[in-house]
């Protein structure tokens, strides 16, 4: 247990310095040329632990599933990583962190829409606090400055895509395998990537050399490190355990954004935050709970 939560808190720390990175490193760089960049080192770090597990598993990749994983990459990177990049360039570090949060509870809708797992009385009652949330973190009546209406629209759409990404992986992570899914996925997308970002005549190494410490930092720590604590949370626990990492990351990276970047974080942002750690706390206590109901049922 004690090397669970250790992981879940690494991650979370790690994940809650990421709109910060971002910002400071978005300020030199192309939101195009960063994402690939941070994402083909991230995916490249994982590629030792994607190798034993290959070995472990005895899976071996097959066209289908590169074409496949080459689909997830764009849906993940090439889509949802860049709109994420191009929202925290367009809204505070603070409010871009809790907006990107909400991923997990439109998964839950995308889910419902396309697959068999389908939303109960206390999924939907999440998903609405998390609606209510993003309403009060957006502060239609009053926005912050530092926020733009763009800016947080492309944030929504960054969390929606990012779900969309989740629950297509899901359907083969079990049959590649976590980190290969994922390695090989960011690995594609964001040379997929690259391809478009040189072919729009976008800077491709132009700044990485002047930026290169904000880069590594994004790639290795963030992308790399983040993710291998995050899948090793679940690793030594379940799926829903480890989602506790986004939990706390909203009410960690405003912190960070005060701190760094001298951001002012309002009452609204607080009880944005409030309500989406406890429609986060809803959800996964209906995960447990039906878990213990079919475990139960079993035993019967």
């Amino acid at each position: 247990m004690k090397k669970v939560i250790v992981c879940i808190i690494m991650a979370a720390a790690i994940f809650a310095t990421m709109e910060v990175a971002l910002k400071i490193g978005g300020s030199g760089l192309d939101s195009f040329q960063l994402t690939a960049v941070r994402f083909l080192i991230g995916g490249l770090v994982l590629v030792p632990p994607a190798i034993l597990e290959s070995r472990r598993s005895g899976y071996r990749l097959n066209a289908k599933d590169i074409a496949w994983m080459a689909l997830l990459g764009v849906v993940g990177i090439a889509l949802s990583m860049v709109a994420f990049q191009m929202g925290v360039l367009r809204c505070n570090a603070s409010t871009a962190a809790p907006l990107f949060c909400t991923n997990p509870l439109f998964a839950m809708v995308i889910a419902h829409l396309f697959t068999t797992e389908k939303m109960d009385t206390r999924k939907w009652i999440a998903f609405a606090l998390g609606i209510i949330a993003a309403v009060f973190m957006i502060s239609p009546w009053s926005v912050q400055e530092g926020n733009t209406v763009s800016g947080m629209a492309i944030m929504l759409f960054a969390a929606v895509t990012f779900a969309a990404y989740s629950v297509m992986g899901k359907r083969s992570i079990g049959r590649i395998g976590t980190y290969t899914q994922t390695s090989v996925s960011f690995i594609v997308g964001s040379l997929i990537l690259l391809v478009v970002t040189a072919a729009t005549g976008r800077p491709v190494t132009e700044g990485l050399a002047e930026n290169i410490w904000v880069v590594l930092y994004c790639g290795i720590v963030v992308t790399g490190i983040g993710y291998l604590f995050y899948f090793l949370a679940i690793r030594y626990s379940d799926a829903s355990t480890g989602s506790i990492t986004f939990f706390i990351k909203p009410a960690i990276a405003p912190v960070f954004a005060v701190i760094i970047l001298l951001e002012t974080v309002r009452w609204n942002t607080v009880a944005g935050i409030i309500l989406l750690v406890t429609a986060s706390v809803i959800t996964i206590t209906d995960t447990v709970l039906k878990r213990k109901e079919v475990a139960a049922a079993e035993n019967a």
